[in-house]
């Protein structure tokens, strides 16, 4: 075996090791999971999640899913709680400590200090018959049986299955709540994920440079509308803004295929009747699938009847939502 295929192999089996741990996991989902989801519910206080070392990288993982789907939450070192944060926890604050053994030195100064204080304890550890485990009020068992390291000492299967159980907890608090798309939207605003949640339609189109021409308007009147406001398209409207139809940079070169002369020709001539529409108030990445599906690169806004403007596959491409 060369070098490469004992990469890929090592690679492989790493994979394979925490995918047969991760699937064991489901064993562990008992009563204490579930009361853990009911207690955060009811709570009026925050989660606050602790641990030391990959545990703390991994507790700070957790809170952020947990505050970007609705929980509050804060992080607190373990180290760093027994050395004056302990002050940042409140009364009703539910505290996950994560540790793999359970046995570390700072969470059994830390766990009593905890249960001391009056809040509810939360133990996410691998070694049920351990110290956070049997201080803890609810366990949430990540359990491990070795790590993926050959010499079972890099938190490897271990770090894996805490995350897991901390995104099982997000999600069943998720669905709990019946946390939506849009509420998901108030704590992404930023980035491709927040516009897709948040960007509409009206966000884009350009109503006061709506490409547009009438029934009667010539062909140098279509050519120029088209090419003076750059959409690749113009609306064919009547005077009460009514949309009548649309003519396309496709329509303007199927005109010159079919005839010599243009010049006796008007908009309502090559204008293609029945455009594909939207309104405003629709998502940006429905505009886009809308196109794709019709393999189209603009869509007529309006509101009712009433023509708005135009929203190109450019103006949602430059956005970076797709």
């Amino acid at each position: 075996m060369n070098s490469l295929d004992k990469i890929k192999k090592i690679a492989i089996n790493t994979i394979q090791e925490e995918a047969r741990t991760i699937s064991q996991l489901v064993d562990y989902i008992d009563d204490d999971f579930a009361k853990v989801v009911e207690l955060i519910l009811e709570s009026k206080g925050r989660v606050i999640v602790t641990g030391i070392g990959k545990s703390a990288n991994i507790a700070n993982k957790i809170v952020a899913t947990l505050n970007s789907t609705g929980t509050p939450s804060m992080f607190m070192h373990a180290a760093d709680a027994i050395h004056g944060d302990l002050g940042m926890m409140m009364p009703d604050d539910i505290i996950i400590c994560i540790s793999k053994s359970g046995n570390t030195p700072e969470i059994k100064v830390l766990a009593p200090l905890i249960k001391n204080m009056g809040n509810v304890l939360v133990g996410m550890v691998a070694g049920l018959d351990s110290f956070l485990a049997k201080q803890s009020d609810y366990v949430l068992k990540a359990v491990v049986d070795k790590e993926a390291c050959p010499n079972n000492l890099a938190p490897t299967n271990s770090t894996t299955a805490q995350l897991v159980i901390g995104d099982a907890l997000a999600v069943s608090l998720l669905e709990s709540r019946q946390f939506s798309s849009q509420d998901f939207a108030r704590y992404h605003p930023g980035g491709a994920l927040g516009k897709k949640l948040y960007l509409r339609v009206s966000d884009l189109v350009a109503k006061q440079t709506a490409p547009h021409v009438k029934l009667d308007d010539d062909i140098r009147s279509v050519i120029l509308e088209i090419s003076s406001k750059r959409m690749g398209a113009a609306a064919v409207i009547d005077g009460e803004h009514k949309l009548l139809g649309i003519i396309t940079d496709g329509d303007l070169r199927r005109m010159m295929q079919q005839y010599e002369d243009m010049k006796p020709l008007k908009a309502r001539d090559i204008m293609s009747v029945s455009p594909k529409t939207i309104v405003e108030g629709e998502l940006a990445i429905n505009a886009f699938h809308l196109m794709e599906q019709n393999s189209i690169t603009q869509l007529v806004v309006c509101e009712g009847e009433k023509y708005i403007g135009l929203v190109h596959l450019h103006d949602i491409l430059k956005e970076g939502i797709v």
